[in-house]
């Protein structure tokens, strides 16, 4: 009889709830699946996408943690008050986020952050540093060189001096080419690219109105930048449990965000794939199994 090696354990599904609940008077979407009593993992999706993104990682995560991903105000199934009625700022944002996790009870979790939830993570880490158990980061920055310097450049006119001429290239991001250029860039496996993934952000997109609310944010962005000292900062003097998994060939943010976090944080544990900006679309199992391996060492939550 010969003798085989064991079969490495098959990562389990959990199936995933779909709920609404109001916070600040707004209906805030999100995807849910694990135990209730599990220590939490908060994800918070990026640009142009929402909790969509997470739609494969979130049963292979669920197992013995309760998984939480909301879509913001103007993005996914969540309301989308016009400008007039809801300040969209990145500020803002992280203010409905943390009610949010109030909302739904979770007042400890590791946070999972890829783009514009970098941004929104950090703000509450900063707001709420005991709850942070830990931090897994997918392509989001926290320094300016950590930006493709085409993009930096392309912004800076808008940043400067918004007018209609210095919207084009922002308004540029908001087209359907734009989009799906966000998950094709730099990506292998072109054979495990969903198109469901840009046709659901696009559909988004065209909302009517929801153009301007996008602008609104990518403005507001520059407040971010002015932030990156602070969350610096933060990861430096409090060395939280780190996890980076990112796709190397993202167009809009480059290996020097990566190497940043690994700087400050010298415990931080990364793992680079041969991927775009959305690395989830073809790498899921290996980022979720990188991801059970980090949350399975971190201290039990209180």
């Amino acid at each position: 009889m010969t003798a085989h090696a064991a079969a490495p354990k098959a990562l389990s599904p959990s199936p995933v709830q779909f709920r609404t609940v109001t916070v600040q008077g707004l209906d805030i979407f999100y995807r849910e699946a694990g135990p209730k009593d599990a220590p939490v993992l908060l994800l918070l999706h990026g640009f142009p996408s929402s909790s969509h993104m997470f739609r494969d990682l979130i049963p292979l995560l669920a197992g013995q943690f309760r998984v939480i991903a909301p879509d913001y105000p103007g993005f996914g199934n969540s309301a989308a008050p016009g400008i007039g009625t809801f300040p969209y700022t990145f500020a803002a944002l992280a203010d409905v986020v943390d009610a949010f996790t109030d909302a739904v009870c979770a007042s400890s979790y590791v946070i999972y952050m890829q783009d514009y939830g970098g941004p929104i993570g950090f703000r509450l880490a900063l707001k709420h540093p005991e709850r942070v158990r830990g931090f897994i980061i997918q392509n989001a920055v926290a320094n300016v060189e950590g930006w493709n310097p085409e993009v930096v450049k392309a912004l800076a006119p808008f940043w400067q001096g918004r007018n209609a001429q210095t919207e084009q290239p922002v308004r540029a991001l908001l087209t359907a080419e734009t989009t799906r250029f966000q998950y094709t860039h730099g990506a292998s496996r072109k054979e495990r690219l969903s198109p469901d993934a840009w046709i659901h952000d696009q559909a988004g997109l065209d909302r009517p109105g929801n153009a301007a609310l996008q602008v609104e944010m990518l403005w507001n962005y520059q407040d971010n930048v002015a932030q990156y000292p602070k969350w610096q900062d933060y990861l430096k003097t409090r060395q939280p449990p780190l996890l980076i998994a990112w796709g190397d060939n993202d167009p809009y943010f480059t290996l020097k965000g990566a190497e940043l976090f690994k700087t400050l944080v010298p415990s931080a544990e990364l793992h680079h794939y041969d991927a775009g900006h959305f690395a989830l679309e073809t790498h899921v199992e290996d980022i979720a199994a990188v991801s059970l391996a980090f949350l399975a060492r971190l201290p039990k939550a209180r």
